[in-house]
């Protein structure tokens, strides 16, 4: 008979020690926000959310990619805007030029102004980002991740901004220059037309980098609004539901309260009342 109440009360014990523990899982819940503290509580869910967290790295990855690039978008059209201007300047000057009647100075005038200008194209073809990487990659143009399967090169190439029909966009300056300071109309006259070819193909591919600039911020809005998607569904499954929380917090509480003081009343009882 003593064994069989020792038996209980080990039981009951052990019965209230797990109440306790359930009850401080449950404040734990509420004062951390956090339904889950460890892998065991809840193994999918668990599972689940390392799997969100590693979405959620590398979407903060690709948004910093696409800010990165809409910068770089941003300074390379900036570049081209630029080399579009002196290329107009430089056409202005090759069709003055083109008038016999100008005396040498004015020739020499102008000749050293289209090679001031060849010079200042060279040197925004070779502009750097803000990582103090040449804005055009001198080979192929460097291809960056923006999502799971979306990769593209968001600015071109200085082969591809920079050059048309294997020859740079300078080269028709310098031969303007030339052409010029040499006072030959027909030098002058092919130089025109590689002039005017330089400034179409540049306007070209300032079109290409206004494609990539609306092609980024599309996935940049998707990738924005994914993220509140998932984060939504990380937080559906990790937080804790405080009001349905707080609900078991107190039944518990009250549970345990009243087996505490079961116990202490039975344990108030004398041996011979057990036997009895």
């Amino acid at each position: 008979m003593i064994n069989a109440v020792g038996n209980r009360m080990t039981r009951e014990i052990a019965r209230q020690s797990k109440l306790a523990d359930a009850l401080e899982r449950t404040q734990i819940q509420i004062s951390t926000g956090k339904r889950l503290q460890r892998m065991s509580d809840d193994p999918v869910a668990a599972r689940r959310i390392a799997t969100i967290g590693t979405t959620q790295a590398s979407m903060t990855t690709w948004q910093a990619n696409i800010k990165t690039a809409q910068a770089q978008v941003a300074q390379a059209s900036g570049v081209l805007g630029s080399t579009s201007d002196l290329l107009a300047r430089a056409s202005e000057l090759a069709l003055s030029a083109a008038n016999g009647t100008m005396n040498p100075a004015d020739r020499a005038t102008i000749a050293a102004e289209l090679n001031a200008i060849a010079d200042e194209i060279d040197g925004l073809a070779a502009t750097r980002d803000s990582n103090g990487e040449p804005l055009f990659a001198t080979g192929v143009a460097r291809v960056v991740r923006f999502d799971s399967d979306v990769s593209f090169a968001p600015v071109q190439s200085a082969a591809a901004a920079f050059v048309i029909g294997g020859n740079a966009l300078t080269t028709s300056l310098r031969d303007a220059a030339t052409a010029v300071a040499a006072s030959d109309a027909t030098g002058i006259g092919a130089a025109m037309t590689g002039i005017t070819a330089a400034v179409a193909h540049v306007a070209d591919q300032n079109a290409s980098l206004g494609l990539s600039a609306g092609r980024l911020e599309r996935i940049g809005d998707g990738l924005s609004a994914r993220g509140i998607e998932v984060a939504d569904e990380r937080k559906s499954i990790e937080d804790t539901d405080l009001e349905t929380a707080i609900a078991l917090l107190n039944a518990q509480d009250l549970t345990l309260g009243a087996a505490q003081a079961a116990f202490a009343k039975i344990n108030r009882q004398t041996l011979f009342d057990l036997l009895n």
